[in-house]
């Protein structure tokens, strides 16, 4: 199977897993009361910030699949300065604010399959990148996957 192809089999994955989320009924398994709302708020808007500064910052380099583009550059500041997949991370986001808000506990189970998911999708992903681009793995080794850190360097 070529790599374009694949790509767009991670993001039918990917639209299944949301799609999910969206469509479950919400319940009763835990309280939902204004501070998990807040909380799930401030994740799910945070979220959607985090996806849309991440897609900015890659400029030509965005795509709708996983498979890099033959346009686009490396892109190793900003936020990827601190994360190698912040979109990922803004995904996730979104998926922990919306499974606080349903109070279900099927919503959870989804969202744990999401993580692994979207683990999954960027070790496909940053295979692609480092047969693009020979820096890669370098700059991997230095930043984090999901989780923002100060960036560390290589000591000389």
């Amino acid at each position: 199977m070529d790599r374009a192809t694949v790509g767009w089999i991670w993001v039918g994955g990917q639209a299944l897993l949301l799609g999910a989320l969206i469509l479950l009924p919400g319940r009763d398994d835990w309280p939902v009361g204004s501070v998990i709302g807040l909380i799930a708020a401030i994740l799910f808007f945070a979220g959607l910030a985090l996806i849309a500064i991440s897609a900015l910052g890659l400029g030509a380099a965005l795509t709708p699949t996983p498979v890099p583009t033959e346009r686009g550059a490396l892109q190793t500041s900003g936020l990827y300065a601190y994360m190698r997949h912040p979109i990922y991370t803004g995904v996730l986001m979104v998926v922990a604010g919306m499974t606080l808000r349903s109070g279900s506990l099927l919503h959870l189970v989804v969202a744990a399959a999401t993580v692994a998911f979207f683990d999954r999708k960027a070790a496909w992903e940053e295979q692609q990148l480092s047969a693009r681009y020979p820096d890669y793995r370098a700059y991997a080794s230095v930043t984090s996957k999901f989780f923002p850190r100060p960036p560390r360097r290589n000591p000389r």
